[in-house]
């Protein structure tokens, strides 16, 4: 089953479920990079309202990095899965090394998909997290837990397709949860999008260059779409969700 066509069909399509949230000052839409960018910079096109990102880096345990011990966030929040932790020998130094490497890459890619710009202030703020599905929710999840330690009002999640019980999971989790599809033969977020090729850094970079010129000059017809940003995509497709 093919829901939609490309990213940002879906993200056109998840908007409208989110129409209550229309111009208000108080809300922004941060997109979880990179694929979940592309359905935001949507969301934040209709809403009319501010994009930015809240990149997550799992910290995997060192020889088994699909086993996260915890993981960061953009404002310099950490996780800890405390389970995870007991069971590592010299845990505390472990972590602070997997922690250490993980928040240079955060940092680039911060800078890089910035350009300068500064983060966003979300204290008080409701905030629209997107991705481009849930499978198992793993990262979204975290950036929600990250969320939970900067003083944010409201925090709702939002994705074009996601598994069922996923999204049942997170109505426990957050204010708010918008699966606008939850199939119930779900088995991974590619097999819904006719185009699931992989979303570039450079396609992030002008989605949220163009977001911020839009936030700061206001069109009548609300954010104008980056002209080169549905052109810089790669050429494989995603096989893979977290």
């Amino acid at each position: 089953m093919r829901a939609f066509a490309n990213r940002e069909e879906a993200g056109q399509l998840l908007a409208e479920k989110l129409l209550d949230y229309t111009g208000r000052d108080d809300v922004i839409v941060l997109g979880l990079p990179r694929g979940g960018v592309p359905v935001a910079f949507e969301v934040a096109q209709r809403l009319r309202v501010p994009l930015d990102v809240f990149i997550v880096r799992k910290l995997g345990v060192p020889g088994f990095e699909e086993l996260a011990v915890g993981a960061i966030a953009s404002g310099g929040v950490r996780v800890l899965n405390e389970d995870v932790a007991r069971s590592l020998p010299n845990a505390e130094e472990v972590i602070e090394s997997i922690t250490a490497r993980e928040t240079a890459e955060l940092q680039r890619r911060e800078e890089s998909y910035r350009d300068g710009r500064p983060a966003p202030e979300l204290r008080g703020k409701t905030v629209i997290l997107v991705d481009d599905g849930l499978a198992t929710g793993a990262t979204m999840r975290a950036a929600v837990a990250a969320l939970r330690q900067r003083d944010v009002a409201r925090i709702v999640v939002a994705a074009p397709v996601g598994a069922p019980e996923t999204c049942r999971e997170f109505e426990h989790e957050v204010d708010e949860i918008i699966c606008a599809m939850a199939p119930d033969y779900f088995q991974a977020v590619g097999q819904y999008y006719e185009d699931f090729s992989q979303t570039s850094d450079e396609e992030v970079r002008e989605l949220l260059a163009g977001a911020a010129v839009a936030t700061a000059t206001p069109s009548e017809g609300g954010q104008d779409r980056p002209a080169s940003a549905e052109l810089r995509r790669g050429e494989q497709s995603q096989d893979r969700h977290d």
